[in-house]
């Protein structure tokens, strides 16, 4: 399945309660949804995790749906094979440290 087609499942299935709960709802329950992944992620439940990350991609396209975006097409017009700051394939980015000192051990 390509992104696009996982957008229009979503949209056929939810297009009608997603407007009605609108973008500032809708981007609250993908906040909660990433705040569950998070939690999935300390633990080594690996059907949870599987499951949030589900449920982050559902409610971003849902989301992407309310506000007319095509996740595949934005997504491959600034990735496109290469990334999007160095322009190269794979990353040569030098790593940067994030201020507030998160990384994926100390979700």
């Amino acid at each position: 399945m390509q992104i696009h087609e996982f957008q229009k499942m979503m949209e056929h299935l939810y297009i009608k309660s997603d407007r009605k709960r609108g973008i500032e709802s809708t981007f609250k329950w993908l906040s909660d949804e990433l705040q569950e992944l998070k939690e999935a992620l300390k633990s080594e439940d690996k059907t949870a995790l599987e499951k949030e990350f589900a449920d982050v991609l559902a409610w971003l396209a849902s989301l992407a749906n309310i506000v007319d975006v095509d996740l595949e097409k934005v997504t491959l017009k600034k990735y496109n094979y290469k990334c999007p700051k160095c322009q190269q394939a794979p990353c040569a980015c030098k790593f940067i440290k994030i201020k507030s000192d998160v990384s994926a051990q100390n979700l």
